[in-house]
């Protein structure tokens, strides 16, 4: 049990620093509602029962959403490659270039295609 107490203690912390934001939040902030503020926030669009254009849904907000999630995973794969670039050798750096390529090309498409626009 003796090594799991430090991560007990910093859950505990950590559970203790939320609970206080919260409250303090709670209590120190100011307590003027209104309409607009009780109403859900919608990105800035105003809420329709149906969506716009009788059912469809601009899919922009997706293709970013995914945009961002591809390109995340580059830094997933590059982070752990930094950190041991001095071990790997010549093989991995190869690799590592070919994989920044792959990715690029695949920016490019995007940019070229027009989905980094949001007009």
């Amino acid at each position: 049990m003796s090594p799991y107490v430090p991560i007990l203690v910093l859950a505990a912390i950590a559970a203790a620093f939320a609970v206080f934001s919260i409250g303090a939040g709670a209590l120190a902030g100011p307590k003027r509602y209104n309409r607009a503020k009780l109403d859900a926030y919608e990105c800035g669009i105003e809420p329709t029962p149906q969506a716009a254009g009788g059912g469809r849904f601009p899919i922009k907000y997706y293709l970013v959403a995914m945009l961002f999630i591809v390109f995340d995973i580059e830094s997933v794969f590059l982070i752990p490659f930094a950190v041991a670039f001095d071990r790997l050798g010549l093989f991995a750096l190869i690799e590592m270039v070919l994989f920044i390529a792959t990715v690029f090309v695949a920016y490019a498409y995007v940019w070229r295609r027009g989905g980094l626009e949001w007009d």
